[in-house]
């Protein structure tokens, strides 16, 4: 059964998500999400499309970041289940530039992330800055 976590459960959860995203540890990413989580991210970027699997969510994560998003925590919003994050992402690589406004909502099942769906102001502007 699933139980459903405080503001705070909930709120530690998003933190702990951001601050294993800002310090590329992984193994601590790994101990949040579910083994057979999804991820779903608009566009036809590389990092692009649904994917399963705890190991296929490192790895889309490990892209994003090695290519030097900075993650602008604007707000957590909580849900009676859930939580989302609003978050402002820069990065610039040669003459790309990458601006943009997301909401991540996760979705939790016993404690953990089971489902990630990104919405992102700019799918061009993604879809130019990670190229397939």
């Amino acid at each position: 059964m699933n139980s459903v976590l405080t503001v705070l459960e909930k709120k530690k959860l998003a933190e702990t998500m951001l601050t294993a995203l800002g310090t590329k540890n992984w193994d601590l990413f790994r101990s949040i999400i579910t083994e057979d989580i999804s991820w779903t991210l608009p566009g036809s970027s590389s990092i692009s499309g649904e994917i399963n699997g705890i190991n296929a969510i490192i790895d889309r994560a490990k892209e994003i970041v090695s290519n030097g998003v900075s993650l602008e925590l604007k707000h957590i919003l909580y849900g009676q289940y859930n939580f989302a994050l609003s978050i402002h992402n820069q990065a610039s690589r040669g003459n790309l530039i990458l601006d943009e406004h997301l909401a991540t909502v996760c979705t939790i099942y016993n404690g953990k992330i089971a489902k990630i769906e990104t919405y992102v102001s700019d799918v061009d502007g993604v879809n130019k800055f990670f190229i397939k």
